[in-house]
């Protein structure tokens, strides 16, 4: 067992170092080419539907929610900067069922993400290939035949070890954000009607409306990838200062550009586009809501543009995040917690059982989430479920793990880390009932196919199981979902409005109050439970040691090919990211 000693300002743990050599830029630009992505193709026409001009205040909601959440991942993220650290961090407070179960939502995120990104490109092509959709906006068996295409065609460039192509680097990440800034340049310069601000009132749906767009309009969505900075805290020169200069310089630069892209987006709307009501939007073109709208306004030039970077943008994201899920997977088994068999790789060193699994998990997607926005709820909730675990593992290791040092350490860390745990537990509440119970099926898959994994020793390298420390997690589980169900949230918005299951019994605001009373209840429980310091330093062990030194980060050695790893996980895989969908 190695624990490191407490060290000086300035000084480095010992051991194998890493290469410090990321700056403030190359920190920041990591977490921005994961935070646009395809979500701002359609979360200023989705937020606008479910808040009116309110929307921008939904934005400012999200923000800040991702704020208090990033930057608990930044002092994780600089004191252990290891693989899949999303998901290793409850592994090394909570011991292996948490572990497992941690893990398992960051297989979900990861192999939802190449089914929304086919969703966004399917969409837009809508616009001028109307047989793709129906009049409802689900797909028609003829996009379903070309959604699966194009799973398809992920996958097998994934298997011929291609993946070089699907690589962000400075160049993709210009791209993605010079779009959206011509766009907002070339809406506020030709066509803003300020007047369309004051329509309808601020917020003609409420505070329900407001709070539900944050889950279920794609902004949660857009806002995610935040952690690619924390991720490469352990290769930064400077992590106490860059690290938290990146997150919040990230988040608040993609905040500005999604704001203002909601602010052209509703000024340049033609008044006939929302006379009946913000909550029946709509316009010519609108399943390509910046492109359809650029087509109306007479932007033919930038319409083009648009609709070329939706089959651009998507395509590569779904292309790294079908590699990222067979990664996940991967590492899972490395851990024992599946089987073997997703470790198997062919001649290329791609582990092709884990590539199949992906693509036959992304094609069944569709089913349940027939729409983008009705999967976008889904990866949100599996996305904060996953980043939820942090917030646990951060109280408990300040007090396992109290001596090591911590390149970035967050100030009044002991408040903002419940806090940051109340705020993930909104984030999935807001979501809806019926996405939440989506999510819940998936949960149980992965606990039957884990237990098969046990029952069957389907994997030679069991874990020992840590059920005390972990106890806390299924009382979590099944209090959000009944919450839930009690509440006020669909994933069309509030249950007042829309019918989803919902009963609609718990008061307005008195339903926040009991999410964020229950979180805090967990929360305080799981402390109380983790593991013994000793356990958990053991299962931390030499974090240096465990970054570009061993066979398991060596894409070589570990029978997997190059390219992008996981931002999530709980697998010995390699110590590269994905550039994130968002």
């Amino acid at each position: 067992m190695a624990h490191s000693s407490p060290a000086e300002p300035g000084a480095r743990p010992g051991g194998i170092a890493l290469k410090r050599e990321i700056g403030f830029i190359g920190l920041t630009w990591s977490s921005m080419g994961s935070i646009i992505g395809s979500g701002w193709l359609f979360g200023a026409l989705y937020a606008a539907q479910a808040a009116g001009t309110a929307a921008l205040l939904s934005w400012g909601i999200g923000a800040l929610a991702i704020i208090i959440l990033a930057f608990v991942h930044a002092e994780l993220g600089g004191t252990y900067p290891v693989a899949g650290g999303t998901g290793r961090f409850p592994h090394y407070a909570y011991g292996s069922v948490a572990g497992a179960s941690f893990g398992w939502f960051s297989y979900l995120q990861a192999v939802t993400v190449a089914p929304i990104e086919v969703y966004a490109t399917i969409k837009y092509a809508s616009v001028h290939l109307g047989w793709l959709q129906k009049s409802n906006g689900t797909l028609s068996w003829q996009g379903l035949l070309v959604a699966i295409g194009l799973m398809a065609l992920f996958t097998v460039i994934n298997f011929l070890g291609v993946r070089r192509l699907a690589n962000t680097n400075s160049a993709a990440t210009w791209w993605k954000v010079a779009i959206p800034v011509l766009v907002i340049i070339v809406f506020a310069s030709t066509h803003f009607h300020g007047s369309n601000f004051g329509a309808g009132g601020f917020a003609p749906s409420g505070s329900e409306g407001v709070l539900s767009a944050v889950s279920t309009s794609g902004i949660m969505f857009a806002l995610l990838g935040f952690e690619q900075a924390d991720q490469l805290a352990g290769e930064s020169r400077n992590p106490q200062r860059d690290i938290p200069r990146a997150v919040l310089g990230s988040i608040l630069l993609g905040t500005l550009i999604y704001i203002m892209l909601q602010v052209v987006f509703i000024a340049a709307l033609p008044a006939s586009s929302y006379a009946n009501g913000w909550e029946n939007l709509s316009f010519k073109g609108d399943a390509g809501p910046f492109a359809g709208l650029a087509t109306i306004l007479g932007l033919g030039w930038l319409a083009g543009i648009l609709y070329a970077d939706a089959i651009i943008s998507p395509s590569g994201t779904g292309l790294i995040y079908t590699t990222a899920s067979s990664r996940v997977s991967y590492g899972l088994s490395r851990n024992g917690y599946v089987p073997q068999l997703f470790e198997k790789t062919n001649k290329r060193r791609v582990p092709w059982f884990g590539l199949l699994t992906a693509f036959v998990i992304g094609c069944v997607a569709f089913l349940p989430f027939p729409t983008w926005k009705s999967l976008v709820g889904f990866v949100t909730s599996a996305s904060v479920l996953m980043y939820a675990g942090a917030p646990l593992a951060f109280g408990a290791l300040r007090q396992q793990d109290k001596d090591r040092y911590r390149p970035f350490r967050l100030a009044a860390g002991r408040f903002w880390s419940p806090v940051a745990f109340v705020v993930s537990g909104l984030i999935i509440y807001w979501s809806g009932w019926d996405t939440l119970q989506k999510l819940g099926y998936a949960i149980i898959i992965g606990y039957v196919l884990i237990g098969a994994n046990f029952l069957f020793k389907l994997n030679p390298h069991l874990p020992h199981l840590d059920w005390r420390s972990a106890q806390w997690l299924p009382v979590y589980l099944v209090g959000v979902g009944l919450i839930s169900w009690q509440g006020r949230y669909c994933s069309q918005g509030p249950a007042s409005t829309t019918t989803c299951g919902a009963t609609d019994n718990i008061p307005q605001w008195w339903d926040l109050v009991i999410v964020a009373g229950f979180s805090l209840v967990i929360y305080f429980w799981a402390l109380a439970v983790r593991l013994p310091d000793e356990e958990a330093r053991e299962y931390i062990g030499d974090v240096n040691a465990q970054i570009g030194a061993t066979a398991e980060t060596d894409p070589e050695a570990a029978g997997v090919s190059e390219g992008p790893g996981p931002a999530t996980g709980t697998g010995p895989v390699p110590p590269t990211q994905p550039p994130g969908q968002l």
